[in-house]
This record gives C-alpha cells, sequence and structure tokens, in this order.
C-alpha cells in the first residue's frame, strides 16, 4: 500500500507560478511511475504529466507543454510539478498517482494509488 498527500496549492493570479508536492509513503518509491492529474468543477479527471523511475523519462499534456514541469526525488520520497505561466483554465483540483510497473502512461486507470488531491485556484 502507498499513501500520497499532496501539498503546495493556492490561489495564484494569472501568470504566476506554484509547485506542487507529493509526498509517498513507499518504501520503494523508485520503483512506481508517478504522474499527476487533474479535475476541474463540471469536467473529468485529466492527464496532466508524469515521470518514469528516473526520471530520465517525462510526459505532459499538450495543454501544460512548455508550462508545466514534473521532476522527482527519490532520496525524499517526493515528486513535484513546477507549474508556471499558469492561466485561469488550470484551476483544479491536482492529484498525484502512482502506477507500478516500468510503463509511462497517461491513462489513469492504469494508475494503482492515488493522494486526495490539492485545489489550485488561478484568478484572471
Amino acid at each position: 500500500q502507498v499513501q500520497l498527500v499532496e501539498s503546495g496549492g493556492g490561489l495564484v493570479q494569472a501568470g504566476g507560478s506554484l509547485r506542487l508536492s507529493c509526498a509517498a509513503s513507499a518504501r520503494t518509491f523508485d520503483s512506481y511511475v508517478m504522474g499527476w492529474f487533474r479535475q476541474a468543477p463540471g469536467k473529468e479527471r485529466e492527464f496532466v504529466a508524469a515521470i518514469s523511475w528516473t526520471g530520465g523519462r517525462t510526459y505532459y499534456a499538450d495543454s501544460v507543454k512548455g508550462r508545466f514541469a514534473i521532476s522527482r526525488d527519490n532520496a525524499k520520497n517526493t515528486v513535484y510539478l513546477q507549474m508556471n505561466s499558469l492561466k485561469s483554465e488550470d484551476t483544479a483540483v491536482y492529484y498525484c498517482a502512482a502506477k507500478t510497473g516500468t510503463r509511462v502512461v497517461t491513462r489513469e486507470s492504469w494508475y494503482d494509488y492515488w493522494g486526495q488531491g490539492t485545489q489550485v485556484t488561478v484568478s484572471s
């Protein structure tokens, strides 16, 4: 069992930045693919970014490419999402997720563990 706890959400003006963190309880954190997803009001949850075990491979949704950056620190059991040039349409609850195996995927059904989410609100 893996517990994931997100932090770093909040209210920010459009054009600003936030860094989300996700702390994992897993003893073998470096064996999990990690992902970030988000769910805006009235919409389905969608993929944002994912990162491989070592951090050598990253994937992004087209809507955040060039603005967001996912990274991980396996020594701290933590994955990050640096969000820059935020837009009002980035407003959502952001979820951290962990997936066993080596394949980096964007489909949420492949992820095994989820955090409770952290709210990000971007004011225009």
